[in-house]
């Protein structure tokens, strides 16, 4: 996402030629502020890549818990239009319990 917006890759930092005459500056200085330019970049990538990967998990989460949301919701409604509890199937018990391994266990899908 962010890596659209970055003009400058580490390869293309490194792989910069300047231009020398009489004048010039000196290229052991260049060379040393490239280095650091090019470790920053790569800092950046790792963190953006981190970051991206954590939103993607966020973004599944709430998903999740939208769709549980959901099914409450719809169980609450069914129990107030009938004053009694939904019946529940060998199904829902397998569901609610991988659930709960789910959140003890983490996300081993």
């Amino acid at each position: 996402m962010y890596q659209n917006k970055i003009e400058l890759s580490p390869q293309d930092i490194l792989e910069k030629e300047f231009k020398i005459d009489t004048r010039g500056y000196r290229l052991k200085e260049v060379d040393q502020f490239l280095d650091v330019i090019i470790g920053d970049y790569e800092k950046f990538y790792t963190i953006i890549n981190d970051l991206e990967k954590e939103k993607a998990d966020l973004l599944g989460e709430i998903m999740n818990l939208k769709q549980e949301l959901r099914n409450l919701k719809a169980n609450a409604e069914i129990i107030n239009r009938n004053g009694e509890m939904p019946e529940v199937t060998n199904v829902d018990l397998l569901r609610r319990l991988s659930k709960l391994e789910k959140m003890v266990y983490g996300k081993d899908e």
